[in-house]
């Protein structure tokens, strides 16, 4: 308990930003249906648009989540944190002002740049500051309970959105973004992982400049720390666990894509929901990954470990999938929650193992690594999935299986919880003494 004091303001943080960013997720498939296909309840057109941005977010997070999270390890979690936050804003501030189609195409140009820095950094660096924090042995349980307060912030949003108009869903929403970084910077204490021998936060120190030979020697070594796809090599070569924690990442975020990328055009095209019926949903899936993160992973990680918990994770996101393919009525989506009590601690035991794997200078370069990978999977999971979706939503499907897109998600998920059965954890002691530096 009083390690986790210490995280009270991050968890207030992380709270805001995402009330704020999940507010507008009811909303936006109306506003993009409006915006592209006005008075239509299916529209290819949205659901390939949707999938490019998603792909293009990915291949950038792919790779500025390392970056951010590496450079994190260097000048502190709070200083990297300021950018992805702040750049959140824009976006939601476009659809606060205005929702005409001008306005929606702005807003879609910008959120697919400002997505590139925020969609996992934010995550990554919360996760990171966690680890600063909390000692191995309580790290699994921490790492749910962070992953509860963002599932509470993606209730309290939902269920915000469910009650105000979608004009005030956008207005709200960028007001609490500002909040939350205006928050983050006044009250988070900055975490450095190894405040001895570490650059002060970039915002507050100073800038290195060109001088002489040995000012041009300390910017290469700044931008020598800079993550390769060696570093990544490095720790999944090094580190068993770690290699099969981010081969479980890649397939479990290539299936959620999938999912995110099919589920709620499935739902306006199969039962024609609304954006009244999608935070409804969204509110039921928030309410059960609350009480599942804050209650049973602080419970159940200490017992059967994270390993076992990811394995029964991924077996029930297989089993969501696989009946929400198959819904043939529209309480079905409604009852499927139920899975997600499970599901959700799939990526804090991910984390967890990941975290373990590494020292603590190279925490968030660990988790920026698995981000990153995560990240290399959403760019390809739309490029699989909405083609999938709008032909199977289409009147030109090869056979009628409207779900199709959502059970191929659903087997792509089943590699994950195969890949998950064959992971072994490693004692806190071996990796104390045979801590793996990346910085060599």
């Amino acid at each position: 308990m009083e390690n986790l004091t210490s995280l009270i303001h991050l968890f207030v943080t992380i709270f805001l930003s995402g009330f704020a960013n999940f507010m507008g997720v009811p909303a936006i498939t109306d506003v993009t249906m409006l915006a592209l296909c006005p008075g239509q309840d299916e529209c290819s057109l949205a659901i390939y648009l949707t999938g490019f941005q998603q792909a293009i977010i990915g291949l950038g997070a792919m790779i500025i989540t390392p970056l951010i999270g590496n450079l994190s390890d260097e000048y502190g979690r709070k200083a990297l944190l300021t950018l992805p936050m702040a750049v959140s804003i824009i976006p939601l501030a476009i659809l606060a002002y205005s929702m005409e189609t001008n306005f929606f195409y702005a807003y879609f140009v910008i959120r697919t740049l400002t997505a590139m820095a925020s969609e996992g950094s934010i995550n990554c660096l919360a996760l990171a500051y966690v680890a600063d924090k909390i000692p191995d042995e309580n790290r699994a349980s921490a790492f749910g309970i962070l992953g509860g307060v963002a599932s509470a912030a993606f209730v309290c949003g939902t269920l915000a959105a469910r009650f105000l108009s979608t004009t005030s869903t956008f207005q709200v929403s960028a007001f609490m973004s500002i909040l939350a970084a205006v928050y983050m910077r006044i009250f988070l204490k900055e975490s450095l992982p190894n405040g001895d021998d570490i650059r002060q936060p970039i915002l507050k120190g100073e800038q290195h400049v060109i001088r002489s030979d040995s000012d041009l020697e300390n910017t290469r070594k700044v931008f020598k720390r800079i993550p390769s796809v060696g570093d990544l090599i490095f720790l999944t070569k090094n580190s068993v666990p770690f290699s099969q924690a981010a081969l479980v990442s890649f397939f479990n975020s290539l299936a959620e894509g999938g999912l995110l990328a099919s589920l709620l055009y499935f739902l306006k095209a199969r039962f024609h929901f609304n954006k009244n019926q999608y935070a409804d949903l969204l509110l039921i899936l928030g309410v059960a990954g609350t009480i599942s993160q804050l209650l049973f992973m602080p419970m159940l990680a200490p017992i059967i470990g994270e390993e076992k918990l990811l394995t029964i994770g991924l077996l029930m996101g297989c089993a969501n999938m696989f009946v929400n393919s198959i819904a043939w009525s529209a309480w079905v989506p409604y009852a499927t929650p139920v899975f997600s009590i499970f599901t959700v601690l799939v990526q804090p035991s991910i984390r967890s193992i990941a975290s373990k794997q590494v020292g603590p200078n190279e925490q968030g370069k660990a988790q920026g690594c698995i981000s990153g990978i995560s990240s290399f999977a959403n760019i390809i999971s739309p490029l699989m999935f909405s083609p999938l979706t709008a032909l199977f939503l289409s009147e030109g499907a090869p056979f009628n299986f409207p779900g199709f897109s959502i059970m191929c998600a659903g087997f792509t998920m089943m590699i994950a919880f195969i890949q998950s059965i064959m992971i072994k954890g490693v004692p806190s002691s071996h990796k104390t003494g045979n801590n793996h530096s990346l910085e060599a």
